[in-house]
């Protein structure tokens, strides 16, 4: 069987000589017509569209998935796409089960009953598909982070049985101080400043149901958890899983910082002074001194939620069965909570701009005069904002199997605020991809960086994590831009601060008149050359050998033949 070459030495040598290989220099010369198809009045009429009330906010399994389904297969079948399902369809169809919790929860601690009112004091909920879900006076014990990691003689519960316990957790990863410098954090632990997927709550709602937990909080901090405690109040809506996933704690939720403090008194524990004790090896689980009880009706309901799919079948036979993936997720918030008098999550950053990006990469690779080599599989995500729903589901039913998929690239926001001499990449050298990323971002006369927030997270919080979890090396963008033109050093961390504070997750994630297209502009042509330079060429993208990625994919393709 025909053996595809990696990205090694002779790619790397290359780029450090200050030229690309003769399949990169071939595909960027091939690709100049897509290149100049890629325009900022195209991308913001999809995301204009895609943002506005029509949509109603675009949530699972409402009236406004139908009219986003519909809007997405035409604008495919516009663009020229095949459909990307074996009947003949743009849409996969995903099987999900969607809760709504009416919850109430009191703890009695120290001898007294204490009231958690959902919103101000908890944002909790149950996803078992019961109508009566009760958990009662189940001990409250403190976890620290939660963490077992064998490899790195990390164990958080120390052999403590939790079962039918309230297990109260940190989120986040342990920062523990590098002991050449305390200034600084160990980055042989938890990679230093940067979350792993430790850190991440999907990571803690599963170790606590392994464990057998009854109902587990997480102690909300917007530094580690990279959003205010207004972001965590959206979660009080329907939520969805996929039908047939393994069962959830009874009761899963966050607990307000302020809330966690008094409980934590009232049982006569100061809490700093534990959250200090859990960044070590020896912490060992607290018993914090009392119960919780929680009561949840249930409405539940079983929807069939759609990713749409399209296919740019390769044009080369030799290598047609092989593909290069372009994602990003279509899903919002819907209608909900108002605030400032508006109820429609419009979600125009989060995701409309990575939709846009996805329509017009596929647009630009339609204008090419020939095909590229390889089949080219453009996917809109449902549910990522319910865990990566949509992407979980394709990739235990993908349209070219993992170990034919060379790569995923996966956009989740843009930069809507100028050009930048920079382009972020989450999770920084994870995979060769980046050096292939380097070597056309500097084409433009940009450089690739680390993600300047690597607490939070970003690398774990997006579709492609599904992906790469399957072992497909991924590139993914999250306003990609910083370093900006004609803007003071600080500009980016400034604009993006505000999103987060003020539009992320809420209404006002609306188009602004204020918003530069020339930025979002470059990013998608840069990001699609780097796609054509993978779907042409002769060398498949590979893990990074510290990568926790890598020995899924030397597994998929060891049993492919490769």
């Amino acid at each position: 069987m025909r053996r595809s070459m990696v990205w090694g030495a002779p790619l790397a040598l290359a780029l450090a000589a200050g030229c690309a290989p003769a399949g990169v220099r071939a595909g960027a010369a091939e690709g100049a017509a897509g290149e100049a198809a890629i325009t900022g009045d195209r991308l913001l009429a999809d995301i204009r569209e895609l943002a506005s009330d029509r949509f109603l906010g675009r949530s699972v399994g409402t009236a406004g998935e139908d009219s986003t389904v519909a809007y997405l297969s035409r604008r495919f079948r516009e663009i020229g796409l095949a459909p990307g399902m074996p009947d003949g369809s743009y849409v996969q169809q995903v099987p999900l089960i969607g809760t709504t919790s009416a919850l109430q929860a009191r703890a009695t601690i120290g001898g007294t009953t204490m009231e958690m009112r959902q919103l101000e004091d908890i944002v909790a909920w149950s996803q078992r598909p019961d109508t009566l879900v009760t958990v009662n006076a189940a001990e409250m014990v403190f976890v620290g982070y939660g963490v077992v990691a064998p490899e790195l003689g990390w164990d958080d519960f120390k052999g403590v049985d939790v079962r039918g316990k309230t297990v109260v957790m940190l989120i986040g990863d342990p920062p523990v101080p590098d002991p050449a410098d305390t200034t600084r954090l160990d980055p042989a632990l938890f990679r230093g400043p940067a979350m792993t997927y430790y850190g991440r709550w999907t990571y803690k709602y599963e170790t606590a149901a392994e464990r057998g937990a009854a109902a587990v909080l997480l102690v909300h901090q917007t530094g580690p958890a990279g959003y205010p405690w207004t972001v965590v109040q959206s979660n009080v809506r329907e939520r969805f899983d996929v039908a047939g996933s393994p069962a959830h704690v009874p009761v899963e939720g966050w607990i307000q910082l302020e809330t966690a403090r008094r409980l934590f008194a009232a049982g006569g524990h100061d809490f700093a002074a534990a959250e200090r004790s859990a960044r070590t090896r020896a912490f060992r689980p607290i018993a914090l001194g009392g119960t919780a009880t929680f009561r949840a009706r249930n409405a539940v309901r079983r929807v069939n939620s759609r990713n749409v799919v399209g296919r740019l079948p390769g044009s080369d036979p030799a290598v047609a069965d092989e593909a290069v993936l372009f994602s990003a997720h279509w899903d919002s918030f819907g209608v909900g909570r108002a605030i400032n008098g508006d109820s429609i999550y419009n979600g125009a950053l989060d995701d409309a701009s990575g939709v846009a990006w996805l329509i017009s990469t596929a647009h630009a690779y339609r204008s090419l005069p020939r095909a590229p080599r390889r089949t080219l599989v453009f996917v809109a995500f449902t549910a990522e904002e319910q865990g990566l729903l949509g992407a979980r589901y394709y990739a235990q039913h993908p349209v070219v199997p993992l170990n034919k998929t060379l790569a995923d690239i996966n956009m989740d926001a843009m930069n809507p605020w100028g050009r930048t001499r920079s382009i972020v990449s989450l999770g920084h050298g994870q995979s060769s991809l980046e050096t292939l990323l380097a070597a056309e971002a500097a084409r433009d006369n940009r450089r690739v960086v680390p993600d300047p927030e690597p607490e939070k997270g970003y690398f774990y919080r997006a579709d492609h994590l599904e992906l790469a979890r399957g072992g497909v090396p991924s590139l993914s963008f999250l306003f990609p831009g910083t370093d900006y033109l004609n803007q003071p050093a600080d500009y980016g961390e400034r604009v993006r601060g505000a999103y987060i504070r003020d539009d992320y997750h809420k209404p006002s994630d609306e188009v602004k008149p204020d918003w530069d297209m020339a930025g979002i502009v470059n990013d998608t042509r840069l990001t699609y050359r780097v796609g054509l330079a993978v779907a042409n060429g002769s060398e498949w993208p590979t893990w990074s050998a510290g990568s926790e990625f890598r020995a899924k994919r030397e597994q998929s393709l060891g049993g492919s033949g490769r």
